[in-house]
């Protein structure tokens, strides 16, 4: 027997856009628009938090290495360097080579002449283009290995933000870049 005094269960019904219609079209594509800005966020955090792409590991660029070769036997050998920085601000903090006993950093006050005043670091601005030579501020090689212009010294440079830094310094006559 069937029971008359249950109540009657309502019927609900699913109203969907017409086909074509532009609700329609919104539906449609409403699930790929989200799928693309969540993707899209989630790359541009990627490279904001340094990623592991190129761009975040180029950061300074070495484009002119020069060692001008002694003017006596022992004497200190000065490096030429042109670095280009292409991000936030950073600090050559050591220089390492097997053709000296040590290296160390130099500034002067418009002569190659004189001590200088010893550096631990040397200031790379953001976005810069730093000229070291031993005129202003100086890498000098203290006590190098014997060595001939037109030969090559190998140099690593070691920044506090950038890394590691290796380059082939062209070796040349004496006094000159």
């Amino acid at each position: 027997m069937i029971d008359q005094t249950a109540p009657a269960r309502p019927v609900t019904r699913t109203v969907r856009p017409a086909e074509g219609s532009p609700g329609w079209l919104v539906r449609a594509a409403l699930a790929p628009v989200i799928c693309s800005v969540l993707l899209l966020g989630l790359l541009s955090a990627w490279v904001v938090t340094g990623g592991d792409g190129t761009i975040s590991r180029v950061r300074i660029e070495v484009t002119e290495a020069t060692l001008a070769e002694p003017t006596q036997p022992g004497g200190p050998a000065a490096m030429y360097l042109t670095m280009v920085n292409f991000s936030g601000a950073d600090r050559l903090v050591s220089v390492t080579t097997s053709a000296a006993q040590r290296v160390e950093f130099v500034r002067r006050q418009g002569t190659a002449q004189g001590p200088g005043q010893q550096l631990t670091s040397i200031s790379i601005p953001a976005r810069a283009t730093v000229n070291l030579n031993p005129f202003t501020t100086d890498v000098v090689l203290v006590d190098p290995v014997p060595m001939t212009a037109g030969g090559t010294v190998r140099i690593t440079l070691r920044f506090a933000g950038a890394g590691r830094v290796t380059v082939a310094a062209a070796v040349t006559p004496p006094g000159t870049p």
